[in-house]
């Protein structure tokens, strides 16, 4: 269900805007769909743990909120964001 950290650390090189960068929204997006990515095929085997399911609503929603920054301060960066994770926007 979680990510390891290397998996991680793949995914924060790939989305940074500079060295060292974690915390920009790029990176916490892609982040947090990767782990959404891993819950959904979670659930596809444990359709009743609804323990989880509740921390998959919390990132999904955590992630339309950095999406929606991200969209008011960067359009650009929000279209090539979106674009680059297959995600429907």
């Amino acid at each position: 269900m979680t990510i390891s950290a290397k998996e991680k650390q793949d995914v924060i090189k790939e989305y940074a805007t500079a060295e060292g960068d974690t915390g920009s929204p790029e990176v916490q997006v892609a982040i947090l769909t990767t782990r959404i990515r891993n819950l959904t095929d979670h659930f596809k085997a444990n359709h009743k743990d609804n323990h989880s399911r509740r921390g998959l609503l919390t990132m999904v929603n955590k992630r339309r909120s950095l999406l929606a920054y991200l969209k008011k301060i960067d359009v650009a960066r929000y279209n090539e964001l979106i674009q680059k994770l297959g995600l429907r926007k």
